[in-house]
């Protein structure tokens, strides 16, 4: 029966859910401490190095793989260090969840605002506009030219933003506040400027909530992995 510290490449693949070359990798890039060595060159892996890569699956479904690189080289060689980094991919999930509290509140508040009996005088400009909600001119260009927000154009062929503009682009800055892409909000607008489904904001905001969650739950499972590692681990092992 095969010692659980004498472990191959292909042993940790297996059970860590990854390629063979995976492995390599994740040693080469210090996510797994340095495995020992045969007499004759080959690798030598430990439970260590399985804990170090289950870890490693769930910090980067957490915080994504460039983070979950920089906590785990942490873990192998700085505690304190480890322990920072993640109160910060805490706190960064803790900032986006306010953030999509917020952004379902004002959605809501926005989306119930009356649009009959506005005047000429409600409509905005550009420099308008972008002082409202605190963004700059170039970003409702922006907006404008991926289809998100395209208010009329003037004789002069200046943009003006009618009130159900304004409303749009109030939606938009939320949702990008929130965390929304471009690409997501470029096919979600064209629903949302009709009346009848502004209950996708809703769904897309509940949407967003459920991915914090797996996030916030695989950190969870990644703090596991690491409370289990024996101190030490970056120095290498011999067979």
């Amino acid at each position: 029966m095969k010692s659980r510290n004498s472990l191959r490449t292909v042993d940790v693949a297996r059970r860590a859910g990854c390629s063979v070359q995976q492995v390599r990798n994740l040693e080469r890039d210090g996510v797994l401490p340095a495995a020992g060595r045969t007499p004759s060159g080959h690798r030598v892996y430990g439970e260590v190095h399985v804990r170090s890569a289950l870890a490693y699956r769930a910090l980067a479904a957490g915080t994504g793989p460039v983070e979950a690189k920089r906590i785990m080289r942490a873990a192998h060689a700085s505690p304190a260090e480890l322990l920072a980094l993640l109160d910060a991919a805490h706190a960064r999930l803790h900032t986006e969840r306010l953030r999509v509290a917020e952004a379902r509140t004002a959605a809501e508040a926005i989306a119930a605002e009356p649009l009959g009996d506005v005047r000429p005088s409600d409509a905005m400009g550009v420099a308008e506009l972008a002082d409202a909600l605190g963004v700059r001119p170039s970003t409702l260009r922006h907006w404008d030219a991926e289809g998100l927000v395209v208010p009329r154009r003037t004789p002069g062929a200046a943009r003006r933003y009618s009130p159900g503009d304004v409303r749009t682009a109030r939606i938009v800055h939320q949702l990008r506040s929130a965390g929304y892409r471009i690409a997501a909000l470029r096919a979600l607008m064209p629903e949302l400027r009709r009346a009848r489904r502004w209950d996708e904001v809703t769904a897309a905001l509940a949407d967003r909530d459920a991915s914090i969650d797996a996030r916030s739950a695989a950190l969870l499972e990644a703090a596991a992995a690491l409370a289990a590692l024996p101190a030490g681990t970056g120095r290498p092992r011999d067979p």
